[in-house]
C-alpha cells in the first residue's frame, strides 16, 4: 500500500501557499504602479491643459476684444465659450471620463480569461 507522508505533504502545501502569496503580492505592486504612473502622467496632462488653456482663452480675448473694441464683451463671450466647454464635459462624461477609467482599469485588474 502506498503510505501517504503527512509532513512532506504539508512541507509541499506551506511552499505552494507561500509562493502564490508572493505571486499575489508582486501581481498587487505592479498593477498599483501602473495604476499610479497612469494617475500621475493623467494630472501633469491636466495641470498642462489648464495652463495652456488659460493662455488660450487669454490670447483669444485679447484678439476678440480688438475685433470688437470691447474687452469686458471679449471676457464675457470667452466665459461663455468655457461655460459651453463645461456643460459639453458634464453631459458626457459618462462616455469621456468613466467608461475609458473603467475599461483603464477593468483590462489592469482582469486577466483575459476573466472577462469572458
Amino acid at each position: 500500500m502506498n503510505e501517504i507522508d503527512f509532513r512532506q505533504l504539508l512541507l509541499e502545501a506551506k511552499k505552494f501557499f507561500t509562493h502564490e502569496w508572493n505571486y499575489t503580492k508582486l501581481t498587487a505592486v505592479e498593477k498599483l504602479t501602473i495604476l499610479l504612473s497612469a494617475t500621475a502622467v493623467v494630472a501633469v496632462v491636466v495641470i498642462i491643459g489648464a495652463f495652456a488653456l488659460a493662455y488660450l482663452a487669454n490670447t483669444l480675448v485679447t484678439l476678440l476684444g480688438q475685433a470688437l473694441g470691447s474687452e469686458w464683451g471679449a471676457n464675457l463671450l470667452v466665459a461663455a465659450l468655457l461655460v459651453v466647454l463645461l456643460l459639453l464635459v458634464i453631459a458626457f462624461k459618462q462616455r469621456i471620463i468613466v467608461d475609458p477609467i473603467a475599461r483603464f482599469v477593468t483590462k489592469l485588474f482582469l486577466n483575459a480569461e476573466d472577462n469572458e
